[in-house]
């Protein structure tokens, strides 16, 4: 479950999905996904894997995507999602954080009554501010970010140092911190049975070399590797 990030976006492709190198279901070996680290261990999931995320997905598209989650009877389900929440045309248009909350708890308890014996792996939303330090320097990626227009909340105006563009910058940030707070506290509150990275996804500090250079804010194919590996590593060790 989630968005583009779960979906490979750019990952192998101009501007598309490319689930086969997802950091969750990807068959790539040199991602080596979750999917292909359980079936080394279990290789009766060989072929049952569902990606359910999509691109440009909001919270506010969990309880869908659960729902499609029961349909399908998965016994493991990665939820990675809140960047696009964050990552808006303007600050103003950040979903705010009881609503993000409220659609987590609904997506959550849609897992929790029709999965019950599901293992659920919340994933930490990476550190957003850390692509504009990564990236800024670049004309290339502050060219892209601008005709895209990706993410406006954190990236508009990258170059500047004005007091009131650092100030947005550090809110948007806050916002992604509570984002992830909520993304703990929920998972908490489900039980054993969920299980939050601890913010490790969010720590990483990401290189500008694991990130796609057709829009300088997905993750590459390194990205998804880096991305498999700290979030397995943080999840359920199986």
């Amino acid at each position: 479950m989630g968005d583009s990030i779960s979906r490979g976006f750019n990952a192998c492709g101009w501007f598309a999905d490319c689930t086969s190198r997802s950091f969750s279901t990807g068959g790539d070996s040199g991602v080596n996904s979750h999917y292909l680290r359980i079936r080394a261990v279990n290789p009766a999931i060989n072929g049952h894997s569902y990606n359910d995320a999509k691109s440009g997905a909001k919270v506010a598209d969990m309880p869908g995507q659960a729902a499609t989650a029961v349909s399908q009877a998965a016994a493991y389900v990665t939820i990675l999602i809140g960047a696009n929440d964050a990552c808006t045309s303007s600050e103003s248009a950040m979903t705010t954080v009881t609503a993000f909350r409220a659609s987590l708890d609904t997506a959550l308890g849609t897992l929790k009554s029709g999965l019950p014996d599901a293992k659920i792996l919340l994933v930490s939303i990476p550190d957003i501010k850390r692509l504009w330090q990564v990236g800024s320097a670049s004309s290339s990626a502050r060219t892209v970010w601008s005709l895209f227009g990706i993410c406006q909340s954190m990236l508009a105006n990258p170059a500047s140092t004005a007091a009131a563009d650092a100030a947005r910058r550090d809110r948007v940030r806050q916002r992604v911190v509570d984002f992830n707070g909520q993304l703990a506290a929920a998972c908490a509150a489900y039980g054993v049975n969920c299980k939050y990275d601890g913010g490790a996804v969010f720590s990483y500090q990401f290189a500008l070399s694991q990130v796609s250079t057709w829009d300088y804010f997905h993750p590459n194919a390194s990205g998804q590797a880096v991305l498999a590996s700290i979030s397995y590593a943080a999840g359920f060790g199986w």
